[in-house]
Parts: structure tokens; sequence; C-alpha cells
């Protein structure tokens, strides 16, 4: 109780905050740049000058957060790559000599790019699917209701319900999770299945599929709300059949918005990093980079030099597909 107390007052004066600095930085704002009792001139400048700089007043906390939050640990991440593993002692690029011939770093770097196929087409195949199915029954939206459910379930919460799953009990134990006691009925074999070297990463990504479908439904479903109907009931009349609707007619359409979902959820699992330390910590070859870059930066004694060169590589795979989706975003704003 003490805890959800403090919780509850923190956003309570959170809010309170910024309800004073809306009000308080207005205020001064106008006192700066008055525009009563004063001649045309100097109010329409004041009136000039105030509309300028008060975007600013609301921009600036945020700028300055994000400066702080993302901005000073990339430059602190790079300038702690050519240190040791204390941070102190500059050692130049033989942490990234390390890097490079480091055979942890390879799997790492395998299984990351096997996530990047699967993941994204998967998640994004799917939520198409039934972003389009769903959309000819009456109970569609209880559908999408259900499928998007998982989004609001935190990944460390899917894999503790993926654990149950994916559970394996030894000898003449029961088995209880679900997908084992499927094969028990069926007579086969219980297996142990997050330690199967590389199916194992399957099972990992599985989760992450299940989580993100659900937004790539949402997305989907909404821009194939946006085709116009005279165009399918053109294609209709010409004697198109469904399979030829969808795939020359729908998705054409929507393909600005298909390479955008596809692009968020790659940039997601270049990052991804819960589900797999909590499912098998990196354990039987399927480590990934940000599972590694914890390891070295926070484990058995930390090596910040280590740690930073692996965090700068998952940053250098980034960026490049954060602006493309940043243009591919504001193409499809401006209707190109």
């Amino acid at each position: 109780m003490a805890q959800l107390a403090s919780a509850l007052a923190i956003m309570i004066m959170g809010v309170l905050g910024c309800a004073a600095y809306f009000y308080g930085s207005n205020f001064l704002l106008d006192k700066l740049f008055p525009t009563k009792n004063r001649p045309y001139e100097q109010i329409a400048r004041n009136l000039r000058t105030a509309n300028m700089v008060r975007p600013w007043l609301f921009l600036g906390p945020a700028v300055l957060l994000l400066t702080f939050y993302l901005f000073y640990p990339v430059i602190d991440s790079f300038r702690l790559s050519f240190f040791d593993r204390t941070g102190d002692g500059f050692v130049g690029l033989s942490n990234y000599v390390w890097l490079f011939g480091s055979d942890e770093f390879f799997e790492s770097f395998r299984n990351n790019m096997l996530w990047l196929i699967v993941v994204p087409t998967a998640a994004t195949f799917f939520g198409l699917i039934i972003a389009t199915m769903t959309d000819r029954i009456w109970w569609g939206n209880i559908a999408k209701s259900l499928i998007f459910m998982p989004m609001a379930i935190s990944f460390i919460g899917a894999s503790v319900i993926w654990k149950f799953i994916y559970d394996f009990r030894s000898g003449d134990d029961a088995q209880i999770g679900l997908l084992n006691a499927i094969v028990v009925f069926f007579g086969g074999e219980p297996q142990n299945w997050i330690t199967i070297p590389f199916w194992n990463n399957f099972f990992l990504m599985i989760i992450l599929v299940w989580i993100q479908t659900g937004f790539a439904m949402v997305i989907l479903s909404a821009a194939l709300r946006g085709i116009p109907d005279e165009t399918i009931e053109a294609a209709v009349l010409d004697g198109a059949n469904g399979v030829q609707i969808f795939f020359k007619i729908m998705v054409p359409q929507i393909w600005g918005t298909i390479a955008v979902v596809w692009t968020t959820i790659t940039i997601l699992v270049l990052k991804v990093f819960d589900i797999v330390l909590a499912m098998t910590n990196g354990q039987w070859d399927t480590q990934v980079l940000a599972n590694q870059m914890f390891d070295w930066m926070f484990r058995g004694g930390g090596d910040f030099g280590r740690g930073a060169v692996v965090a700068i590589v998952i940053m250098v795979l980034v960026i490049p597909i954060m602006i493309w989706n940043i243009k591919r975003a504001n193409a499809e704003m401006e209707g190109r």
C-alpha cells in the first residue's frame, strides 16, 4: 500500500507540476510581451514574438529530457567503447578488435538476423491476413480485441505465460506444459523445447509474433478501410476473385503502410532483450545482441568497454531502418 500511495502521490505531483508550468510560463510570457494598452506596432511585434516563443516553452522540457536520456547516453557509450572494463583506462580500438573476433558476438548477431527475418515478416503477414478476415465477419471487432490483447502484456509477462506452454517435466511427472501435454496426448515424447539448439530460437520468436500481430492488425485494418470501395467494386465487375483482389488491388494500395509496420517491428526486434532474458538467459545458443550487452555491462563485475561496443553495434543497425521509417511515414502523411 505504501508503494501504491507513493506512486499515486508522484502522479498527482507530476500532473499538478505540468499544470503549474503551463499556466506559469504563459503568464510570464504575457507579462514579458504585453498586448494591452500598447501601440498597434508594439502589439503586433509582441504577438509575433510570443507566438514564436510559446511552442518552445512546451517543447523545451521534452527536448532537454530527450537530450539527457537519449543523446547523452549515445555519446557516453561511444566514449566508453574506447576504454577498459572500468571505464577509466583508454584502450583504443581493442574492444572493437575483440568484438569482431568473438564467437559469442557472431552467435548473437546471427540470432538477431534470424529474428529480423522471421518476426517482422510473420507478424506483418498474420496481422494483414487477420485484418482482412475480421473486416468480413460480424464479430470482427471482438476477434480484433482478443488478438490485440497481448499488446497490453509486458514482454516479461508474456514470457512467463509461454514458459508454462513450453514447460517440461522429466521422468514420470505429469506434463503441465500445454505443448507437451498435447504431444503426450497424441502418444509422443515430451521435449524440453527451449533447450533444443536452433529451433529454440523459433519458439522464442513465436512469443514476439504473438504480441506484435495485434499491433500490425490494427494499423493495417485502418489502412484497408481507407481503400476506396469503387476500386473493389470495379475489380469484382471485371471478374476478379477474392485472392486476386487481395494481392493485386488491396495490397498494392496499402504497401506503404505495410512497409512502415514491418520496419517498426524490425526496430523492436533489433532491441529484443526481455524475452530471451526471461526464457533462456541466452543459454542453448539463443543469445542476442541486447542480452549480450547486458551481460557484459552489468554481470560478472561488468565490462563497460565491451558492453558499450555491443550497444554501438545495436545503434548502428537501428539508425538506418529508423531513418527510412521516418521518411516513409512522412511521405505517407504527405500523400506521396
